[in-house]
């Protein structure tokens, strides 16, 4: 738009004379954003009809009203980076490829002292950029290039402002006026944590740490905001930064032997702090405890994970103790006491030039068989769709059931395989792959998952008050009676020597009894088929027949109801259709004769009439 043509708009529209300058702005080719439509270019303007032509990201030639985009749309200037990436393609590829910090400080020049919040940055520059999943890792790294530029402050939360500084500020200064301006003890710690780093780059600031030094010290003695974990790694931060000052650390309370005294809350620590600390942890805990440190190790082993697990061994490994790895590892494996990251670290290592004496004697059927009863407890447990570890590296590793069944015969295969069936940790896709992988070693297995199909087929017929019934007995079983005997096992292996060991071997029985029954309702609720028995006729016995008969050996009449599977009631003489007596009245039609031996008695029944249960129940 021309000086004329906006003199002319506002006349036509005198509130619009405030945006005289913003209207004057609106030339073509200047590039813009709407709130609406997002990024484009003004093409021309429409005098006669009063309206902008612009071309937006697919809706080329839009035409808007001059005063309604002075509300809505803002034009950038030249140098704005959408406008660059437009006109100088080039070099703002080069900023984004190799000038990383260099094409923030461009777009922090575009705004009020040079000042704007973490959202507008992380905004525009998605825009320069794109692709969003490349955006993502891009400003990862290049906000750890921001982070170390002295020309821009970058906020410490996403909240915050990135600022262009006017004066270059070394990391140092600005870690510095942080920890300065902050009262937090946590936050005090994180920047020390920082400072130490730079420190031992520049010893030139050494001067400046003894205020740091004081108030971490402080903190670590004082603060209740601390955790335990925090609590020690601002110790070592403390005691770190004394050597480097020269400071005695003798003078310093608590020391660090007292953060890791109390034995109880040393797995809940270890947990909580940086991965990066746990092996120092482990060297600390070895000086706080020199009568039971190498039961402790074994302890925090027995609950690690991860990369923690790999830190206890290297640690116990490093103390001589690799005979006692091995004997411990079958121990718990005895005790079924090999919890799920363990064993996922055991089957990892099992091919581990370091690790692969320690763990491949235990590459075994046996330990398939605690696999199984690891992921079926954490199946248990879980409420969540939360990913089981030990289960995908099951199935994703091709080789682990080959190697795990090396040295099983075909009966041991087969037992496993029905573990397997029965797992709790598998989807019934999953649980076919695998057990494929046992079929291609012992063919044998095979009849399992034709047995299995074929049983599934037969299916259950049953009522459903039963179906509900055994639906209650189930959630019962999984959410309360299995992991409270889980929790009574625990409890009574603390009580010493398994062998002599009433109460656990008490629960370890409780325990077969109850995954047992967990296991059958499994399989009949998968089978079950809900009736309400209405579809039963009266000419021939059915499920649902209440069938009149006449005991022919003592002349006495007797009537039974025949329903479903789960609804037998002798009292009441309701029975299954499942039964001995039940599977021989189904089909007979009414004065056919039935013989019966059951129980050493022989009977012979003749049927006098039928009715429909659903008939009976309604009266």
């Amino acid at each position: 738009m021309n000086e004329e043509a906006v003199l002319e708009l506002i006349t036509r529209k005198p509130e619009l004379k405030p945006a005289k300058a913003k209207l004057e702005s609106m030339q073509p080719g200047s590039y813009c954003i709407h709130q609406s439509w997002g990024f484009g270019q003004i093409k021309e303007y429409d005098a006669a009809n009063t309206r902008l032509i612009i071309d937006f990201e697919g809706k080329e030639g839009h035409r808007m009203d001059p005063g309604f985009c002075v509300v809505t749309m803002q034009v950038l200037p030249p140098e704005h980076l959408l406008a660059r990436k437009e006109s100088e393609p080039e070099a703002i590829a080069e900023m984004i490829s190799n000038q990383q910090a260099d094409l923030v400080v461009e777009l922090l020049k575009q705004y009020p002292n040079g000042a704007t919040s973490a959202t507008e940055v992380e905004s525009i520059l998605g825009q320069v950029i794109g692709d969003p999943v490349k955006f993502k890792k891009w400003w990862t790294a290049t906000k750890k290039i921001l982070a170390k530029d002295p020309r821009i402050a970058v906020p410490p939360r996403k909240t915050g402002m990135y600022v262009l500084r006017e004066e270059p500020v070394s990391i140092e200064e600005e870690l510095l006026e942080e920890y300065e301006s902050t009262q937090s003890a946590k936050r005090r710690v994180l920047i020390a944590d920082k400072l130490l780093e730079t420190v031992k780059e520049k010893p030139e600031i050494k001067e400046q740490l003894a205020v740091v030094l004081h108030g971490v010290a402080t903190a670590v003695k004082e603060s209740n905001q601390l955790s335990p974990a925090e609590k020690l790694r601002g110790a070592w931060i403390r005691n770190d930064l004394a050597k480097i000052l020269e400071v005695d650390t003798a003078e310093f309370e608590p020391v660090l032997t007292e953060l890791v005294s109390d034995v109880e809350g040393l797995d809940s620590l270890l947990k909580e702090l940086a991965t990066t600390l746990q092996s120092r942890a482990l060297e600390l805990i070895k000086e706080a405890h020199p009568a039971d440190w190498k039961e402790i190790s074994f302890n925090l082993l027995k609950s690690s994970s991860g990369k923690f697990t790999t830190d206890c061994v290297n640690f116990l490994l490093l103390n001589g103790f690799e005979k006692d790895l091995i004997e411990t590892f079958e121990r718990w494996q005895t005790e079924q006491n090999l919890k799920e990251p363990v064993l996922l670290w055991i089957v990892k290592n099992r091919n581990s030039r370091k690790f692969g004496n320690l763990v491949r004697p235990m590459i075994k059927p046996r330990l398939l068989n605690a696999i199984f009863y690891a992921i079926d407890y954490e199946a248990l447990q879980i409420v969540t769709s939360r990913r089981i570890p030990l289960a995908d590296i099951l199935s994703e590793d091709a080789e682990l059931i080959p190697d795990l069944l090396a040295e099983a015969d075909s009966e041991t295969a087969r037992d496993l395989a029905n573990n397997l069936l029965l797992n709790q940790g598998f989807e019934e896709l999953t649980k076919k792959s695998l057990l494929a992988r046992f079929i291609k070693i012992f063919p044998a297995v095979q009849s399992l998952l034709e047995t299995g199909e074929e049983t599934k087929a037969t299916g259950l017929i049953v009522s459903r008050e039963s179906y509900d019934n055994a639906v209650a007995e189930y959630d019962d079983l999984v959410t309360k009676q299995i992991p409270e005997n889980s929790k009574a096992i625990g409890v009574a292996r603390e009580h010493g020597d398994l062998k002599e060991n009433s109460e656990y071997k008490m629960a370890k029985q409780d325990q077969a009894l109850l995954l047992a029954r967990r296991n059958k309702l499994e399989m009949d609720l998968q089978r079950a088929k809900i009736t309400d028995f209405s579809e039963i006729g009266t000419d021939t016995v059915g499920i649902g027949s209440v069938v009149s008969l006449l005991d022919e050996t003592t002349n006495k009449e007797v009537t039974y109801t025949i329903l479903g599977a789960w609804d037998s009631d002798p009292e009441k003489q309701v029975i299954s259709y499942q039964t001995p007596l039940g599977k021989a009245l189904l089909g007979k039609s009414p004065d056919d004769e039935v013989e019966l031996h059951i129980e050493g008695v022989d009977s012979l029944l003749k049927i006098i009439s039928i009715q429909r249960y659903v008939d009976l129940a309604a009266k």
